[in-house]
């Protein structure tokens, strides 16, 4: 070999260990970097008229495991589905109130029942019956609010859409315009590992928002797909429509339309959080507190509030009222309406008739609600229809619970056992995502850059450095004694 070939060759081999360092270096340093591919140097031989000259750099390769990655991003799509469930039967589970806690709608429940039977053992009592209708008015009040909590909830639920799907339109953009760099620097022959790098960060952002698929399409460029088959990126990015509104009552609904759906492209498409195209995530668990979660709950406090009204109303428990008047309980101050049931919870309100704030007498609460004047102080027997009828034991008419009969307090129980169970039932999942997506992230992590192995080939970068560097020190000696001669 010439002095000229073995001074190319440690050149060229200067070279790519000077390369292969900083790829290495680059490794070590993003190890812990979301999105970040570890690189490889590829090296190839050189040669010249079919005389080896040394080595050629070809390029950076980024390596990834997309299997491990896209898995790791629908449990993250699950464990974002499941927390918006769990957020909200907690705060719902909150809203009603544990049994042990005094201002539960158990506790309210049992506070009436009390102020009942202390006042049927002195019903000349008026300090006792202005207690009987403290404690109508604090259960209506609590009935009233977890109504308003619960349109509350649905009311942060559409916000979140909104916020959610805003994110998912500039986030693809950006995608799109990443896909026309990424394939602008790999025609020009450049590096375009760092640009892959930011892409994937941006799909991670937003694969918890919608789970989905990486499509790779030539030159580098990826598509994205939803796990329910829609087309979130393919050269363009999709546009993804939804339109919030400022306040939410109960009548307000998907169905009617008073409250918006998704559109992609501007095509409606479905919102059920465990089918269509945008199953899974979180945007779709949004979607089932508004439209299907906080529906439910409020058709089961409605329920309770029908229950109420319609055991007060009765003319067998009060004789004074005639078909079609008001009880004790009213909806806005009229009977119960079946037709009207929808949102009656939050127009809970206590008759009139009974509260002197509002024209009315305490003692109607022991004479009936229809007597024209005071009767016997000592009587207790209306007193008395009301403990039984806040005991006496019913089938509920709506709400969906099962058939069984029982009293009112057994209702506001049921009421607070099925979000209970349905909460727990959904920690267990999210406990199960939680692991699932932890355990992927790990194997990601396991895939990605391992700092020990990169360490090492610096050390054979370092050796190889060394040798180069050495082969042209001994071709300079070589140089200056030849010229020395």
């Amino acid at each position: 070999m010439t002095i000229s070939g073995s001074l190319s060759n440690a050149l060229s081999g200067l070279t790519a260990a000077a390369r292969a360092a900083e790829v290495a270096s680059s490794n070590v340093a993003n190890a812990l970097t979301d999105g970040y591919g570890r690189r490889e140097v590829s090296l190839s031989a050189r040669s010249l008229a079919g005389t080896g000259s040394g080595v050629r750099v070809d390029g950076v390769t980024r390596v990834v495991d997309q299997h491990i990655i896209t898995d790791r991003q629908l449990a993250d799509a699950q464990y974002e589905q499941t927390q918006a469930r769990l957020e909200f039967l907690t705060s719902l589970e909150a809203s009603i109130g544990l049994p042990e806690e005094p201002n539960s709608l158990n506790a309210r429940i049992a506070a009436l029942d009390g102020r009942l039977v202390e006042a049927a053992s002195r019903p000349d009592s008026e300090p006792r019956l202005q207690g009987v209708l403290q404690a109508t008015q604090d259960l209506a009040s609590h009935i009233n609010n977890v109504s308003g909590d619960i349109q509350n909830l649905r009311l942060a639920a559409d916000r979140n859409i909104a916020k959610d799907v805003n994110a998912l339109n500039d986030t693809l953009t950006r995608i799109a315009d990443l896909n026309y760099e990424v394939r602008a620097q790999r025609s020009a022959g450049r590096d375009a590992s760092s640009l892959m790098d930011q892409r994937q960060q941006l799909v991670d952002q937003i694969s918890a928002i919608i789970p989905m698929r990486t499509v790779p399409r030539g030159g580098e460029q990826i598509a994205l797909i939803s796990s329910g088959g829609a087309i979130l990126i393919d050269g363009k990015p999709a546009e993804i429509g939804f339109t919030p509104v400022g306040t939410i009552v109960p009548e307000m609904t998907l169905a009617s339309g008073a409250l918006s759906g998704l559109t992609i492209n501007g095509v409606p498409v479905s919102t059920k959080a465990e089918t269509g195209p945008i199953a899974g995530g979180r945007l779709a668990g949004n979607f089932e507190v508004r439209d299907v979660l906080a529906v439910d709950g409020q058709e089961r406090i409605d329920a309770v509030a029908r229950d109420l009204i319609e055991r007060f109303q009765d003319p067998a428990v009060d004789p004074t009222l005639g078909i079609g008047d008001a009880g004790i309980f009213t909806d806005n101050g009229s009977a119960f309406a079946a037709v009207n049931e929808i949102g009656i919870a939050a127009r809970l309100t206590i008759n009139a008739q009974i509260d002197p704030d509002n024209g009315g007498a305490v003692w109607r609460l022991r004479d009936g609600i229809g007597a024209p004047s005071q009767g016997e102080i000592g009587d207790a027997s209306g007193l008395e229809n009301l403990i039984a009828a806040l005991s006496d034991k019913r089938s509920p008419a709506s709400g969906g619970f099962m058939g069984a009969a029982r009293s009112f307090s057994g209702l506001g129980s049921d009421v607070l056992s099925l979000v209970g169970i349905e909460r727990q039932n959904t920690e267990a999942d999210k406990s199960y995502t939680l692991s699932k997506r932890d355990t992927l992230k790990e194997l990601e992590l396991q895939t990605g850059v391992d700092t020990d192995q990169e360490l090492q080939q610096l050390l054979m970068i370092e050796n190889a450095y060394a040798a180069n560097a050495r082969v042209i020190q001994t071709v300079d000696d070589m140089i200056k004694t030849l010229l020395g001669l």
